[in-house]
């Protein structure tokens, strides 16, 4: 605790000015996270949409309902996150920020493959009555893996797809939101 001249311990910092410091350090970098989940929960509807449109009234496999699903919600995903989500990010070329996208979209996949993977036929080694269920499937991967693979999605995106932009257009686009 800081201390007064005449040696008294000085009053906390006041909580209007630490909720400025933490809203001025944080702010964005909220702001994405939340605009990131929208374009996200907006592409994973697509996603199931077009999955069973697919496989149920097209009559597609679901291997292939499931490619085709995955890949047009990842390009809605990649139009929401270039223009909405990172607006204020440095632009280096629509080919080059598509084609990282759609890398670490694929790193993430494999994320959340491996979290199935160790959960089903590494713990379902050792207790396969817990861990080869199609309930412990679903966890390892669909709560799991999309949450390791979202985590490291926002992060690859932020720091190799868009990058911020010097802090004077942030500021502007921290403004227009």
């Amino acid at each position: 605790m800081p201390v007064h001249a005449a040696g008294e311990p000085s009053a906390p910092a006041s909580s209007p000015g630490l909720i400025r410091r933490l809203r001025d350090r944080f702010g964005l970098l909220v702001r994405e996270i939340g605009k990131f989940g929208v374009v996200g929960g907006i592409a994973f509807i697509v996603d199931i949409t077009l999955f069973n449109i697919a496989a149920s009234l097209l009559g597609m496999g679901p291997l292939s309902a499931k490619t085709l699903s995955t890949v047009i919600a990842a390009s809605v995903a990649f139009v929401g996150n270039r223009f909405w989500t990172w607006r204020h990010s440095v632009r280096s070329g629509l080919a080059r920020e598509y084609g990282l996208y759609f890398f670490f979209n694929a790193v993430g996949l494999g994320i959340g493959l491996a979290c199935l993977g160790i959960s089903h036929y590494g713990l379902g080694s050792i207790w396969p009555g817990v861990f080869q269920t199609l309930l412990a499937d679903n966890i390892a991967a669909n709560i799991v893996g999309v949450a390791v693979g979202t985590l490291f999605r926002f992060w690859a995106y932020r720091r190799f797809v868009f990058t911020v932009a010097a802090p004077a257009v942030v500021a502007a686009a921290s403004e227009r939101d």
